[in-house]
């Protein structure tokens, strides 16, 4: 049997390839609004977070996320993230 490539991603917080299955997929919609996007197969632009709230961080403090979505997330979407995420 041939193995399955398995899809890699790249974390916006510790900048390390991991499979697309174990990180968390935020994704800018068409409306531009910043969301969690459990499923993974929302429109939109997306852009990938280790599951732990350091990477959040990290990615916030560098900046990552504007440039990921090309607009500013506000703090309020970034507080929610946080809750949302290990700590």
């Amino acid at each position: 049997m041939k193995t399955r490539k398995v899809p890699m991603r790249m974390c916006l917080g510790c900048q390390q390839m991991k499979p697309k299955k174990e990180l968390l997929r935020l994704v800018r919609t068409p409306e531009g609004q910043v969301e969690i996007d459990p499923t993974g197969k929302r429109n939109g632009r997306g852009a990938y977070l280790c599951p732990q709230a350091e990477c959040l961080r990290q990615a916030a403090k560098a900046h990552r996320l504007e440039k990921a979505f090309g607009l500013a997330v506000p703090p309020e979407i970034l507080t929610q993230l946080e809750g949302k995420l290990n700590p």
